[in-house]
């Protein structure tokens, strides 16, 4: 038996990616993630695909991995407000938080009903100006 055929799931690529989903959802991304990589491998314009597993990658911390998976999703669709969330949270883990707040901001734009977005993206926006601020954080002084 070939390395290759020892490696590969049982099942099809809808099943790897219906099966990621629910490791996803139950709280294993990093067993996700194996399964989501193997589904993106086989269909690699699979948007539903790339998704999970971009929120695969961002949950189990390989932000830059996330970071190029939201951003081909926002480079197929550039209208997706959820690509833009995931890429702005994955930006702001990598500390580019002036790149973050631009897609967070872009995403606010796009669904301006979602609390959880503006509040992400002001969260963003703190950590930049106390990292500006010659004061040390906007602090006043007492």
């Amino acid at each position: 038996m070939s390395e290759q055929k020892k490696s590969t799931p049982a099942g099809d690529v809808y099943e790897w990616y219906t099966r990621g989903l629910q490791l996803l959802e139950s709280g294993d991304p990093a067993a996700a993630a194996q399964l989501l990589e193997r589904a993106a491998l086989a269909e690699p314009n699979a948007r539903n695909v790339l998704e999970a597993l971009a929120r695969a990658r961002l949950s189990t911390r390989h932000y830059d991995l996330a970071r190029q998976d939201f951003g081909r999703l926002v480079a197929m669709q550039p209208d997706d407000d959820y690509a833009r969330l995931g890429l702005g949270l994955s930006l702001a883990r990598l500390g580019d938080f002036s790149a973050a707040a631009e897609q967070l901001a872009l995403a606010v734009a796009m669904r301006p009903d979602r609390a959880d977005y503006e509040e992400k993206l002001q969260q963003v926006r703190a950590t930049l100006r106390a990292r500006t601020d010659p004061r040390g954080g906007g602090h006043t002084p007492s």
